[in-house]
């Protein structure tokens, strides 16, 4: 490796037991490497072991495959689901998105300021509507209208085309339309969608008008992983904010779209950043 500002992510869990740090450290200091951040975590409702470790790889003839390979016999022992990234590689994250462009915009800004880890190849969209705000940050803009009777044949196209652009995830930046199963089984916990916190009590269309007519007191916005089951997949973050009786349904719409752009800005980041566990229904965020 020729660039000396290389790092090395771990992101492992396993079986916990003693000396897992010591462990993980000593191979990383019997290569020469220093740690530059370790955290980690025990569940101990089902005795798991969580670590997220990065290291310097000033100085290393090693590549980042021999890297790879020279930690497989640790997790092997450990019996661990683990994964190496590098710092240096950043993720190819496309965006999907239909006709409301608060999250594309918020992404779209904080992308140019360098705040995120990722590149962004493509926009996909099932509306023309947004191609404007892609080609001024020049983005590549591609529509794909979706219908009942077309929408396998256009998932498919979708599906190419990122296959084409070697997309790593995915951000669902309100786009109203649901993945098939299919799709999302070629993107497992890499598709990272927004919504509405009122899931599942205000259900259908107008949940804003819902809330609203129901009188709530705190309105919120959740991101998660996509999974099958709708909504359900690992939550990465969520916020809130209080409403009152002073509200309008105007100043509901407002407040929760201002949740739903800072809420999905900070779980890509999260992401990109290989700060994110997923363990079982729920995620571990270090």
């Amino acid at each position: 490796m020729s660039d000396q500002q290389l790092t090395a992510i771990l992101l492992l869990s396993c079986p916990d037991q003693i000396g897992l740090v010591a462990r993980i450290s000593k191979f990383i200091a019997d290569h020469g490497w220093n740690i530059i951040d370790i955290d980690e975590h025990v569940d101990i409702d089902d005795d798991t072991f969580f670590i997220r470790a990065s290291w310097n790889l000033d100085g290393t003839s090693m590549s980042t495959k021999q890297l790879k390979e020279a930690f497989v016999p640790l997790g092997s022992e450990l019996n661990a689901n683990w994964k190496i990234n590098f710092r240096h590689r950043k993720q190819r994250t496309a965006i999907f998105v239909s006709k409301y462009d608060h999250c594309l915009q918020e992404i779209l800004w904080r992308y140019s300021l360098g705040e995120f880890n990722i590149e962004i190849p493509l926009i996909i969209s099932n509306h023309p509507d947004l191609e404007s705000l892609a080609t001024h940050y020049n983005i590549p803009y591609y529509v794909f209208p979706i219908t009942k009777s077309y929408k396998r044949e256009q998932e498919e196209k979708e599906l190419a085309l990122l296959h084409k652009h070697r997309v790593d995830s995915i951000v669902l930046a309100r786009y109203m339309q649901i993945l098939s199963n299919d799709f999302v089984n070629r993107f497992p916990n890499r598709i990272i969608n927004i919504h509405h916190s009122f899931l599942p009590a205000f259900v259908g269309a107008n949940p804003y008008k819902q809330a609203y007519q129901r009188g709530v007191k705190i309105i919120g916005a959740t991101s998660h992983y996509v999974t099958e089951k709708l909504d359900q997949g690992p939550i990465i973050e969520q916020d809130i904010t209080r409403i009152s009786h002073r509200d309008k349904l105007d100043d509901l719409i407002r407040k929760g779209r201002d949740l739903e752009r800072l809420v999905l800005a900070r779980a890509l980041q999260y992401d990109s950043e290989n700060r994110v566990l997923v363990h079982g229904k729920k995620t571990i965020i270090f």
